[in-house]
């Protein structure tokens, strides 16, 4: 190991090292390491990396700074045996990238890297990942229990709806949809309330966690990083539970690529949601990625909020042209409109009606302004209904959850 300085015989033990091709090309990590580790770090190229982890002085590092960039990927196989050799001498691994694949990335956090940083290193980020590593407590088990250790039962009703929510344009009001749909289907009734549960695709910026004052835990990012074997156990070691009425899969900690999620994976998550709960509610980012068809395609429901501007039509018009390309079913998405005009309106009324004629589309939802107390509600983690019951825009959610509710119920009486 060599060190950004001469070592001599009286140094302290060395507790942390990076590992990249030339620390050099990482000059904001060796800035960071000196703040966190003083003199107690050192560096180490990838082949020197591999010998080291093997020897008993490795037994003293609490960590180590895997820095890569995109002329690295050629390497990944190295990569990923670095990982899995300091793993096995239980020595945490935060990975600094910059400029790669998400699909390098992910096969890097597969490999089990316990923290994930961008580079050029956000101020304090790393600092942050340390102590974050260093309060870590050992799961006694490979994936966690969820906060009320109640085992997910399997659906009674069989397969659950799939109820997707996208915003045709930023700030519709789309999580705010989502997280008050879901609260209203899971009390909708009080003898058999159905089993709900919110998936926070929003894999960089969701904001459910936030609606419903979850934390956002670690192992959401090790089950999203390994979706392909996602079972009945992972799943529930990643869930929340909201009140004990709402399971939420909250957006991950850190931000991610959107496609680190691939098209199969996503079916398998799904599969095993619905296996477990009689609503699953998707909420979507507005971006379009490689697994949005299969959203599309498993959706009993798909919702598009939109508002009554020139954003959304514009954004429309553009969906409109992608499904059409890819031949994908427009007609199943329910157009609904946040923040509609007033009865009493009729000048917003006639915008609306000529903006649906002149976009081909039918607006089937027109969901009141409720105006401060809606993000006042957010703020605090809590539904409308717990916030304000008698709001407009929670009388008119309630009405459209139960509407779908009736639909789902008079289905399984048929099957």
């Amino acid at each position: 190991m060599t060190k950004k300085t001469e070592q001599t015989a009286d140094i302290a033990p060395i507790l942390a090292c990076t590992i990249s091709r030339d620390v050099q090309n990482f000059d904001l990590l060796i800035e960071d390491m000196e703040a966190i580790m003083g003199e107690a770090w050192g560096d180490l190229g990838f082949e020197e990396a591999f010998v080291f982890l093997g020897q008993p002085d490795a037994d003293n590092l609490e960590f180590v700074a895997l820095a890569v960039d995109d002329i690295d990927e050629e390497n990944l196989t190295q990569l990923t045996q670095i990982i899995s050799a300091a793993k096995a001498r239980e020595i945490k691994v935060v990975l600094i990238a910059e400029d790669i694949s998400p699909a390098a990335l992910h096969q890097l956090l597969r490999s089990g890297a316990d923290e994930f940083v961008p580079y050029p290193l956000p101020e304090g980020e790393l600092a942050d990942a340390v102590e974050r590593l260093r309060t870590q407590v050992p799961e006694p088990q490979p994936h966690p229990a969820r906060e009320d250790n109640k085992p997910l039962a399997k659906n009674s009703r069989g397969a659950g709806a799939v109820i997707a929510v996208q915003g045709m344009a930023g700030g519709v009001g789309t999580s705010t949809f989502a997280v008050n749909l879901a609260w209203e289907l899971a009390t909708t009734s009080k003898t058999n309330a159905p089993r709900v549960c919110i998936l926070d695709l929003g894999l960089q910026f969701g904001s459910i966690a936030t609606y419903l004052d979850l934390p956002r835990r670690d192992v959401v990012l090790e089950l999203l990083s390994d979706l392909e074997h996602v079972d009945q156990d992972s799943f529930g070691g990643a869930i929340s539970s909201f009140e004990d009425k709402i399971s939420v899969l909250t957006a991950p900690a850190d931000i991610l690529p959107l496609d680190i999620i691939q098209p199969h994976e996503l079916n398998r998550l799904f599969d095993v949601a619905t296996a477990h709960f009689d609503y699953v509610i998707v909420d979507l980012p507005s971006t379009l990625v490689n697994w949005s068809e299969v959203v599309l395609e498993r959706a009993n429901v798909y919702f598009a909020l939109m508002e009554l501007d020139m954003r959304s039509a514009q954004n429309i018009l553009r969906l409109r042209r992608a499904l059409q390309t890819e031949s994908l079913p427009l007609e199943k998405l329910r157009f609904v409109l946040n923040r509609a005009p007033r009865f009493t309106d009729l000048q917003g009324k006639s915008r609306a009606k000529r903006m649906a004629e002149s976009l081909d589309i039918s607006i089937d939802v027109q969901l009141p302004d409720g105006g401060k107390v809606v993000t006042q509600a957010c703020d605090h983690g809590l539904p409308l209904a717990s916030q304000a019951s008698k709001n407009p825009l929670r009388k008119e959610i309630a009405k459209i959850a139960a509407s779908l509710h009736a639909i789902g119920e008079s289905s399984t009486q048929a099957a």
